[in-house]
């Protein structure tokens, strides 16, 4: 992020050894007390005057509610000046069907999906934050919709989503299978004015290896390139960084951040592939 001009001041909410992606870790959960501290620290210090908020892995509910209090607090100095403060939540909660969280952090999420202005969860995080199961294009945009209109949501990017790929940016029910390999798709909206969604979707080849990481990885690029985009089509001092309605889905701002950032890690990522696949053999 700070190579990309952001000067960030980070909370952990975690203290831990590493990545629990390796199944194996040492360290403790930050409580809540010691966050709202922290907050209350830079306050006083007069360093609390943030223009975005990225949250991610919270590991109780009483972490998610503290950060949905920073949140509000600094979203309520931005109402005299529209698009001064942005939310990017990444309600971190599971993932290939397995949740890794208390259960009871699912309600807390919803209740502060209304205060967020991009959330990036991934497909099922998605379907348990709209209570759609999604399997093919209709349920997706279902899901989204949900998002827009129940939760207010003005902004989605659903990230790890495999359906078949497509040479259209935006989904459509006749999409086909038109290849072979294995693909990752990511799939956002920006709403219009009536909480209609503006689709998107971008695929690119998925890597037959598990990385860990690359949901922090993508998270933290997208808040910078979003922020880039948004400037660049003059909406910085617009609420939410909304668009005008006629503004097609590919041609959002979050489409074209979201071009940036896969590109930047599916670099990066065919890079560690290399190296692991050098590696692996000198094991063998």
């Amino acid at each position: 992020m700070q190579t990309l001009g952001c000067e960030v001041s980070a909370i952990n909410t975690v203290n831990y050894s590493n990545h629990v992606g390796y199944k194996r870790f040492k360290g403790r959960k930050t409580p809540p007390e010691e966050v709202a501290e922290l907050w209350q620290g830079l306050k006083e210090a007069k360093l609390d005057t943030f223009e975005m908020l990225l949250s991610g892995y919270s590991p109780s509910a009483g972490l998610v509610e503290q950060i949905g209090r920073i949140a509000r607090e600094l979203k309520d100095r931005s109402h005299t000046k529209p698009g001064s403060f942005f939310w990017a939540m990444d309600p971190v909660m599971g993932d290939n069907g397995r949740i890794y969280v208390a259960e009871d952090e699912l309600p807390v999420y919803k209740s502060l999906l209304k205060d967020a202005d991009l959330i990036l969860p991934n497909q099922y995080e998605a379907e348990w934050l709209s209570d759609v199961k999604i399997h093919d294009l209709p349920s997706l945009e279902e899901a989204i919709t949900k998002l827009h209109e129940t939760y207010r949501v003005p902004h989605v990017l659903i990230t790890s989503i495999r359906l078949p790929p497509s040479t259209s940016s935006t989904p459509t029910t006749t999409d086909e299978d038109l290849a072979s390999q294995a693909m990752m798709t990511v799939i956002g909206s920006s709403a219009t004015s009536e909480r209609k969604p503006r689709m998107f979707r971008i695929s690119i080849p998925a890597l037959p290896i598990m990385f860990s990481g690359t949901g922090d990885m993508f998270a933290a690029l997208i808040v910078s390139r979003f922020r880039q985009a948004a400037q660049q089509a003059g909406v910085l001092n617009k609420a939410s960084w909304r668009t005008p309605d006629d503004v097609a889905g590919p041609d959002l701002p979050l489409a074209k951040a979201a071009e940036k950032v896969l590109a930047s890690m599916q670099a990066v990522l065919k890079d560690t592939a290399a190296h692991y696949e050098a590696a692996s053999e000198r094991l063998k």
